[in-house]
Parts: C-alpha cells; sequence; structure tokens
C-alpha cells in the first residue's frame, strides 16, 4: 500500500496528459477489471494504449506484448496495473527500455524502492491516483 502521496501537482499532471504513447503493464481482457476498463477509457480519449500482458496476443484488438522490451515504438508513460511486489522489475523493464518519461502505479500500487529507481533515471512518478479518475478530475 502507498505509504506517502506523490507531488505532482494538477499542472505537471496535465503536461502528463499531452503524451500520447501509454504502455499499459498488466493490461486484461476481463471487463471488470480496471486493467480492462481505464484503458479502455483512455483510448477513447485518443490516447495510443499499448498493451503489456505476456499471457495475451490480443486485448482490444490491440497486439499486446510479453514486456515493454518488445514493444517497437517510443512509450512516453507506462501505467502500470500490477502487484506492488512486482513494480521492481517493471520499473527495470522501463529503465531498459530507455525514453520512458513517466512511470504511473494505479491508485494503491506503491513501491518505494522502485520508485527512487525511477526518479534516479530521469521519470516522473505517479501514484496517488488513478489516470482515468485523474483525467476526469481534471478536464472535465
Amino acid at each position: 500500500m502507498k505509504s506517502k502521496t506523490d507531488s505532482n501537482s494538477d499542472s505537471e499532471l496535465r503536461k502528463i496528459y499531452e503524451m500520447n504513447n501509454i504502455a499499459v503493464v498488466g493490461m486484461s481482457a476481463k471487463e471488470e477489471k480496471a486493467g480492462h476498463f481505464v484503458p479502455l477509457y483512455l483510448i477513447e480519449h485518443g490516447y495510443n494504449v499499448i498493451p503489456v500482458n505476456p499471457t495475451l496476443t490480443e486485448i482490444q484488438g490491440r497486439r499486446s506484448y510479453p514486456d515493454l522490451a518488445s514493444v517497437p515504438y517510443e512509450i512516453d508513460i507506462v501505467d502500470i496495473f500490477r502487484r506492488s511486489e512486482d513494480i521492481p522489475n517493471v520499473i527495470e523493464d522501463a529503465i531498459r527500455k530507455k525514453g520512458v518519461k513517466v512511470i504511473w502505479m494505479q491508485e494503491g500500487i506503491y513501491n518505494e524502492e522502485a520508485e527512487r529507481k525511477a526518479k534516479d533515471s530521469g521519470m516522473n512518478v505517479v501514484f496517488t491516483g488513478c489516470m482515468m479518475a485523474e483525467h476526469m478530475r481534471l478536464f472535465r
């Protein structure tokens, strides 16, 4: 569980939403899961959502990649729907991918070591809200 709040202001969050390529690690094909309906909301709002799930080859008509390294194009934001203990491996993958600007750990997901590693590698880190809920709050 998260132990603190991140330091992103509303204006910083708005800048994050100007980025387009969002890799969703843990994207799900199950409609009742947040890992499905949050990315679907982002797609409906014009974002290029890239599914990352090693157990599926396609989600919502989009090719699903087994890991971040397999994604053949630039990733701006990595939106994570995995357990907190899985986050360090995702951060390592994002660091190796190069060019990732933002790590977004969905609401309720947090790993302090992973946050520190991501920031040390020059990435911004968001973890105090849901990417869909924050978008709705900021852009209504």
